[in-house]
């Protein structure tokens, strides 16, 4: 049992990796399906904006609240809101955005090109002489490699403006002393690995659910595990990368 789980997995691995070497192959020649590369990114965007403005709005409210109380028992309270946007900037918020676009990109895109592909509307476009794979494939992971990096500055920005709120339920600070405090220590080195690995987020998110979504078999059941197991994957591959960057920031902050 365990031998056929291993064998599935490394099975689905190696199709996974084929058609990402397909996407790149695809991705990089004329002609370039401009138009729908943006109407994709204004659906990704738009779809994904108004969770992603709300959950950043109460992460950090809430991890500002919740980190009050260690700090002053440190009797390090002015450090607080240093010590909350680094820790919101670096980590929790591009991880949490991701995860929130793993669900809703990654099911949407799942679901929308299953139906596709079970309706025949994918074999349709390749006897029509459409390349289908550079049409609704490279546009979609390209879309959302563009539009996670703005999401997840968005979402900082607000996220920051929930701890600025945070900070006065405790005590009274001025939004430019706060300002200042936050770059005091936040710089570039914190904010550029967190843009750079957003745009892995939105690569591994927009291909997975591309693939789910285009292999997709079984009719209208099929659809639905698709973008069901198109979420799993992309979570859990959202976790690694974060691991690998984590990994490569260290060793970079140590050399």
């Amino acid at each position: 049992m365990k031998s056929t789980a291993v064998r599935l997995f490394l099975v689905e691995t190696g199709n996974l990796y084929r058609f990402a070497v397909r996407f790149f192959r695809e991705g990089f020649k004329p002609h370039y399906e401009i138009s729908e590369f943006i109407r994709q990114c204004f659906y990704i965007g738009n779809r994904t904006l108004p969770l992603v403005a709300i959950t950043g709005f109460i992460i950090g409210l809430v991890i500002t609240i919740q980190s009050h109380p260690s700090m002053e028992a440190f009797g390090a309270e002015s450090w607080l809101p240093s010590v909350v946007s680094v820790s919101l900037v670096r980590e929790i918020v591009p991880v949490i955005t991701a995860l929130i676009c793993a669900g809703k990109i990654g099911s949407g895109i799942g679901a929308e090109l299953g139906s596709m592909k079970v309706t025949e509307q994918i074999d349709a476009m390749e006897v029509s002489g459409t390349n289908p794979f550079k049409y609704l494939v490279v546009t979609r992971v390209f879309a959302a490699m563009l539009m996670l990096p703005l999401l997840i500055i968005l979402s900082d920005t607000i996220a920051l403006y929930g701890a600025y709120l945070g900070v006065n339920m405790k005590q009274v600070v001025s939004f430019h002393l706060f300002t200042n405090q936050i770059f005091e220590k936040l710089t570039f080195g914190d904010v550029l690995p967190s843009i750079a690995k957003a745009v892995f987020f939105g690569f591994a998110i927009g291909l997975i659910g591309c693939y789910k979504g285009y292999h997709t078999k079984n009719g209208t059941q099929g659809v639905g595990m698709a973008a069901n197991s198109a979420v799993v994957a992309a979570i859990f591959v959202v976790f690694i990368i974060d691991l690998v960057a984590a990994q490569i920031a260290d060793i970079f902050h140590i050399t």
